[in-house]
């Protein structure tokens, strides 16, 4: 993840004090400096190349963020699963660069090496172990908690009315200055016929997990190779952006069938746009029908 973000609020952004603006970007940081695979001494890159059996004591930001990530892993059987850099890289979605297309012997080690359940994690005393060539790869999750965290750090300088947004993933606080909501449109997809939707932020996130823009780039974790359905985006809206950004990657992974029966169940705001016959069908989670109708 990069450190590009904007932040919006009642005061003009140019005018943002500089020591605020310090402040924010050494608190994304540290986070990148936690678990970008693009920073070689960050504690995700030092873990990724670490032999079996190694142990780290995790960073809070980090705990967090693989807690979170576990916990969706869990209730979607693996649909969403932060274990899948390596294939991540030999397909060229990661840091290091590749000479060529993967062989199927590479991407099947990769993926025999891969699995949420292979991490042996304590969470009391947040420790760690590398089970052998694993490598995490929080791409699906990060960036929506660093738009929690400049947005908790906004809250704690008496900030309470604020949209941020970290690459594309956004946390409406408060109201705007003129009492409405943070409005944002969710996904206009150019080139193909497709319904918009408008939603307001107030004291929720949203995150967006689309292939319309760099194609395909979302993994099944089940094959270790881009996900093959016609599901062009999913969006989720939580109180949280870090969770928003995680179910909407295991929504996409999960394709046009399972994710409207497991954002049903668990209860999520969600949208999907799904390719028809050169036209774009929307699919609303009753959650989020429920929240239109509002």
């Amino acid at each position: 993840m990069g450190t590009g973000w904007r932040v919006l609020y009642a005061l003009d952004p140019g005018a943002m004090p500089i020591r605020l603006r310090e402040r924010i970007e050494a608190r994304l940081a540290s986070i990148v400096a936690e678990m970008s695979q693009w920073a070689p001494g960050s504690v995700l890159s030092r873990f990724n190349r670490a032999p079996a059996g190694a142990a780290f004591v995790l960073p809070s930001d980090f705990a967090t963020v693989l807690e979170a990530a576990l916990d969706v892993a869990r209730r979607t059987g693996g649909a969403f699963d932060p274990t899948h850099g390596r294939a991540a890289a030999l397909l060229g979605y990661g840091a290091t660069t590749t000479a060529g297309p993967p062989s199927d012997d590479e991407l099947r080690e990769a993926r025999a090496r891969a699995g949420w359940a292979k991490l042996d994690y304590d969470l009391e005393n947040r420790r760690l172990v590398q089970p052998g060539g694993l490598w995490l790869d929080f791409s699906g999750i990060a960036k929506g908690f660093a738009v929690d965290a400049v947005a908790d750090l906004l809250a704690a300088e008496g900030l309470e009315d604020v949209l941020v947004e970290v690459g594309g993933e956004l946390a409406g606080r408060g109201l705007k200055p003129d009492g409405q909501p943070w409005w944002v449109d969710l996904d206009v997809i150019d080139g193909v016929a497709g319904p918009s939707l408008r939603i307001g932020l107030h004291d929720i996130a949203v995150a967006t997990s689309a292939h319309h823009v760099r194609g395909v780039h979302t993994l099944d974790p089940e094959d270790g190779r881009p996900v093959r359905h016609d599901v062009v985006t999913a969006s989720v809206i939580h109180d949280r952006a870090m969770y928003a950004d995680a179910w909407a990657t295991a929504l996409i992974v999960l394709g046009p069938s399972l994710a409207p029966v497991i954002a049903e169940r668990e209860r999520l705001a969600a949208r999907m746009l799904v390719r028809s016959a050169g036209r774009l069908d929307e699919s609303i989670s009753p959650a989020l029908a429920r929240m239109i109708d509002e």
